[in-house]
């Protein structure tokens, strides 16, 4: 948009929905005013709107740098675990050493402080552990550390309760330095969390960079389920303050602002199959979005304070929930979300200003928990001699000796647990729900998951959901029973091709005719 002879105003609709263009590249950054147009970065910003725009999603210059560091990552962690250091505690020490990279990137360290100390114990591999570890404690506490030679603020959260640093080889830590030398204030979280969850999961590593729901599949889900009723709640309080400001009621114009503000930082949203957290992320950068339209347009009533983020009420992490029931996926998704906040606070304030303390908050909003059956403990079976009885794991498979096909690899075994007093899981409270749940065809549960967890989800949810159901089904039974209790707003999932089949078709008819949801799903094909 231009205002002749004052501005050129940049507004985006990077997943191309046609219905919500917001401010490029962020709502205090998008106006172009003529005498900003010597800049060389300016005018190839709009060279590349007519040449090139997809060459300004952000998301995409953001992929490339977060699939190369993915893939160091992984050859990392592969190292490590070949040293003997257990999957767990290699997947906490990288995630702290990828937040302390992010962290200098984004001058919440001093520039480079972090990479120069990678780089200069090369040459003293015998210390590096002891070094490390006395960094990531002054970071949970704050204060001055001698290792950087000065003050650092208080991290907290719960990253860096657990300061444990591990030994590594010289090959090891070329790796870590070269991981550091990225620049981390670019990664995308919205695909970060996918990659690193399999760089650190031996099992998963060979899909690296292969197959995740692309932001774009995410968008198409968030836009609709979350921001677009939003943004109708916003424009509905933008005319009621405009007709209030025509009457001279400037009191009550800037309060309708204020109200919907203060509705947008209560919002909650869940993702009962959160995995590491990209539609919460994806949610979270549009909410913040909004946000900064609204506090744009509270600036211009008189005396109107700046954001304090200190103190006052802003969208936060706090606001989105997630369930999942791997532990390492739970802590990627909650390290995703505190990337991508403070990466938007960055863009935005440009520096630590207003950021509260402790930076990192334990909230305790991503919750590792099964999403759809809880009990109250699972137990080993065992066998007559007392030993625990396996069976084929589900997954892993290896190729035939004649066919050359794929077939299970019994060797691959998982223990059999019994489930103890099951009953339906519970969700917290939320708004609006959205997510990708863990398709699992009815035929294929008892190998995926197990006889005993399928026998005793298709018990507790007898007479509601059908055993001849898919898995994917028990997250719309337990979304369309929120929404008939007035629990949530609107929900949507992601799911694949086969929810359109006669089957679950029927079934999930039965469910939104009967709780009258607003719902939105799109199937996509099962590798996208």
């Amino acid at each position: 948009m231009v205002d002749v002879g004052y501005c050129i105003d940049l507004y985006a609709d990077f997943a191309r929905q046609g219905k919500t263009y917001v401010p490029f590249p962020d709502p205090q950054n998008y106006r172009i005013t003529l005498d900003e147009l010597h800049r060389t970065e300016v005018r190839e910003r709009l060279r590349l709107l007519f040449t090139g725009p997809l060459e300004l999603d952000p998301s995409r210059r953001a992929a490339r740098v977060t699939r190369e560091l993915a893939e160091r990552l992984a050859k990392l962690a592969a190292s490590l675990e070949q040293a003997g250091h257990s999957p767990e505690q290699v997947a906490g020490f990288l995630m702290r050493c990828l937040f302390t990279m992010f962290a200098e990137d984004v001058k919440l360290l001093p520039d480079n402080s972090f990479t120069r100390l990678l780089q200069d114990y090369r040459q003293n591999l015998e210390h590096f552990q002891d070094a490390l570890q006395a960094l990531w404690e002054k970071m949970d506490t704050g204060g001055f550390a001698a290792i950087l030679h000065t003050k650092i603020p208080r991290f907290n959260g719960y990253l860096f309760k657990n300061p444990e640093a591990l030994p590594i080889t010289a090959a090891q830590l070329d790796l870590l330095v070269l991981a550091a030398e990225a620049d981390w204030a670019e990664v995308e979280p919205a695909i970060f969390g996918t990659l690193l969850e399999r760089a650190l999961q031996p099992r998963e590593r060979h899909k690296l960079g292969a197959h995740y729901t692309p932001r774009a599949y995410v968008e198409r889900l968030v836009m609709p389920t979350v921001i677009e009723p939003l943004r109708e709640e916003w424009e509905a309080a933008r005319t009621a303050s405009a007709i209030l400001e025509d009457a001279g009621d400037e009191m009550g114009a800037r309060k309708e602002i204020d109200n919907f503000h203060r509705r947008l930082c209560s919002v909650r949203v869940l993702d009962p199959a959160c995995g590491s957290g990209n539609f919460l992320y994806v949610t979270l950068e549009h909410l913040k979005r909004l946000e900064g339209e609204v506090l744009e347009h509270l600036a211009h009533f008189p005396g109107q304070l700046g954001l304090d983020m200190t103190g006052a009420y802003t969208v936060t992490p706090a606001q989105f929930l997630g369930l999942e029931v791997n532990p390492r996926a739970a802590a990627i998704a909650d390290v995703v979300l505190w990337i991508g906040y403070l990466q938007w606070h960055f863009r935005t304030q440009g520096s630590a200003a207003r950021l509260s303390d402790p930076i990192l908050r334990e909230y305790g909003n991503i919750k590792q928990q099964d999403a759809v059956l809880s009990y109250t403990d699972k137990v080993p079976r065992l066998d007559a001699n007392g030993q625990p009885v396996t069976r084929w794991d589900g997954h892993s498979t290896k190729l035939h000796p004649v066919t050359g096909q794929e077939v299970p690899d019994e060797t691959a075994r998982t223990i059999v647990y019994d489930y103890l007093d099951p009953k339906p899981a519970s969700w917290p409270e939320a708004d609006f729900i959205v997510g990708n749940p863990p398709f699992v065809g009815n035929k294929r549960m008892r190998d995926a998951l197990g006889d005993e967890y399928t026998v005793a989800l298709r018990k507790v949810y007898k007479g509601r959901v059908p055993d001849s159901a898919d898995f994917v089904m028990y997250w719309w039974y337990k979304a369309a029973d929120l929404l008939a209790e007035d629990g949530i707003e609107r929900f949507g999932f992601i799911t694949t091709n086969s929810i359109t089949q006669s089957f679950n078709r029927r079934l999930l008819q039965s469910f939104t005719e009967s709780n009258n949801p607003i719902s939105i799903t799109y199937a996509i094909p099962d590798h996208p």
